[in-house]
């Protein structure tokens, strides 16, 4: 475990460095200035992010393979910010209302509501440029290929869907069938983008890349079903996020349907579902096999 935190913590601060270089005034003034309450909240959405578990799932997922082609920092700040932009827009009052992110306060708190949709709305816009870029890959058709995975992962049959979906459900109400339905698009779409687009750099061929899809859909399983467990168990101060949102907002988890113990052993189940779709690539996978397995152990 000491070699994932080691290459999780080099990743982390890779792609740090990376948003940090790029989400500047003079970086964004393309073709005309950028203001700079717009910089200013684009980088208080994206910088001091944490561990970078996305771009640490292109990287891991890539180096399956020998000879990964492209820039993967590059390829996973672009999913990176798309992340950053569905926690902002999530956090906005008419969404999930929160005030409290990554320790910090939310944009929406920190600025004003209007200005936390800009600011997500200029994370994802740019986020589909730094795929396009010649330098992400040298391959065009495959940067074109990186684009639509990631219009996958972050579109309406995707994240957006999964929280139209969510939306939906606080009216409607929740059933277990529309929860999971949620989750895979919510959470495990942007994950399942990660690890595909990772697998492309990588060279994969059609059976590996059909292998890693479904390790990719289980892995997303796997980190929606901890962040609810946390969601559960967990205080705010050490999520630094809200804790009992799900209760709070009468959500029909499995946690709520069906028991903590329960929630915990389908978590056990998906774990082993993952493991074992990593088993055909040796001591290659054991990365991801530790970073999955993390996913399921983690407290925060």
């Amino acid at each position: 475990m000491s070699d994932l935190n080691a290459a999780m913590a080099e990743i982390a601060q890779k792609t740090e460095q990376f948003l940090d270089q790029h989400l500047t005034a003079q970086q964004l003034s393309t073709p005309l200035p950028a203001p700079d309450r717009l910089v200013d909240a684009v980088r208080h959405g994206a910088l001091n992010g944490g561990k970078r578990l996305r771009p640490v799932l292109v990287h891991l997922t890539a180096h399956l393979f020998e000879t990964p082609k492209g820039d993967l920092v590059q390829a996973g700040a672009a999913i990176e910010y798309v992340h950053c932009y569905s926690l902002v827009h999530d956090d906005l009052p008419d969404m999930d209302d929160d005030d409290l992110r990554r320790g910090k306060p939310t944009v929406h708190k920190a600025y004003d509501p209007a200005t936390a949709i800009l600011a997500g709305d200029a994370l994802l816009t740019h986020a589909f440029a730094l795929l396009a870029d010649k330098n992400c890959h040298p391959d065009p058709a495959l940067r074109n290929q990186l684009v639509i995975e990631l219009v996958h992962g972050a579109g309406v049959g995707g994240m957006a869907g999964g929280q139209m979906r969510d939306v939906e459900g606080e009216r409607k109400g929740y059933d277990p069938e529309t929860i999971s339905l949620i989750h895979a698009m919510k959470t495990g779409a942007l994950i399942r983008a990660a690890v595909r687009i990772g697998a492309l750099m990588g060279g994969a061929n059609v059976e590996e890349l059909t292998s890693l899809t479904a390790f990719g859909e289980a892995a997303g399983r796997i980190y929606q079903l901890a962040d609810d467990i946390l969601d559960a168990t967990q205080s705010s101060e050490q999520l630094g996020k809200t804790a009992g949102k799900d209760e709070a907002q009468g959500k029909s988890t499995l946690i709520a349907s069906h028991g903590l113990d329960h929630a915990n052993a389908v978590m056990r189940q998906e774990l082993q579902s993952a493991l074992s779709l990593l088993a055909p690539f040796g001591d290659r996978a054991a990365p991801l096999a530790q970073l999955v397995t993390h996913f399921a152990e983690r407290t925060s």
